[in-house]
């Protein structure tokens, strides 16, 4: 058992927690969370770090055998005692598990299936964990293919992001790109990819568009929205009505509306 929080292997698991660059380094984030421990594939768990009072209910054994991994158990892992567990997580009341589980890296070209046209999210500069955690949990719902952000957005290994997704994060394609615009917007010319970016300025209102065909929504920065730069080079302005003397909202909750509406006109041709 580890017993204290100056052990090599807790020092790691904070640098994890702690800074995007230890976690490019190491190909690992953490995961925290029995749901997070549930869902994750069981080829991409490295560790799997327990406190003494949630290892002792067995419900872990549970989830190896699901996953098939009972065999490994005494290599995959390892109890902590409870003040030292405690001292992993931001929540107020930890669940008692973490995770280490191997990055995986996706490419555009993941984020164009077979069988569907494509629906993208295109996020520039986006910088609230939360924001983006509940884009990637509404997109999966949605039936969003794949999440671009630009190389300045939140990381999504981020421990608040990781929560918020609620184990989206294993299953939704992602990519980060150096550019937008000399990456990404040539690509999706060359597949024929329609780009939507909210503007006030819209011609027609989200829900007056053709989203069954492959589509890329464009949501940009919470306090400055989208650049003008780059809504310029879109194919086409939506606009969100909106009463009141509201004038913009909330990333997120934009995102989960258009996403929606793609998804209804795709149920309902």
């Amino acid at each position: 058992m580890i017993t204290s929080i100056s052990n090599g292997q807790i020092k790691k698991i904070q640098q994890l927690l702690k800074k995007s660059r230890t976690r490019r380094e190491e190909g690992l984030f953490a995961a925290e969370g029995i749901k997070m421990f549930r869902e994750a594939p069981a080829d991409r768990i490295e560790k799997i770090y327990m406190g003494a009072s949630f290892a002792e209910k067995g419900t872990w054994k549970e989830i190896l055998r699901e996953k098939g991994l009972e065999g490994k158990a005494k290599d995959l892992t390892e109890i902590v005692e409870d003040k030292v567990f405690k001292s992993l997580s931001d929540t107020v009341t930890p669940q008692g598990v973490l995770c280490l589980v191997r990055i995986k890296d996706w490419s555009l070209e993941e984020m164009i299936p077979e069988n569907k046209e494509p629906l993208l999210m295109v996020l520039e500069d986006l910088q609230d964990p939360g924001n983006l955690g509940t884009i990637l949990r509404t997109g999966e719902g949605a039936g969003v293919t794949g999440i671009i952000l630009s190389k300045n957005s939140v990381d999504i290994y981020n421990p608040k992001v990781i929560r918020s997704t609620m184990g989206s994060v294993y299953r939704m394609p992602f990519y980060y790109t150096s550019s937008i615009q000399e990456e990404i917007l040539p690509w999706m010319k060359e597949k024929k990819i329609t780009g939507y970016a909210a503007h006030l300025e819209g011609k027609n209102n989200y829900d007056q568009e053709d989203y069954t065909k492959a589509a890329a929504f464009f949501i940009g920065n919470e306090g400055n929205g989208l650049s003008r730069e780059l809504s310029e080079k879109t194919d086409v302005w939506i606009r969100i009505p909106m009463e009141g003397k509201v004038e913009s909202l909330n990333a997120a909750m934009a995102s989960g509306i258009l996403m929606y509406e793609a998804f209804r006109q795709r149920r309902n041709p």
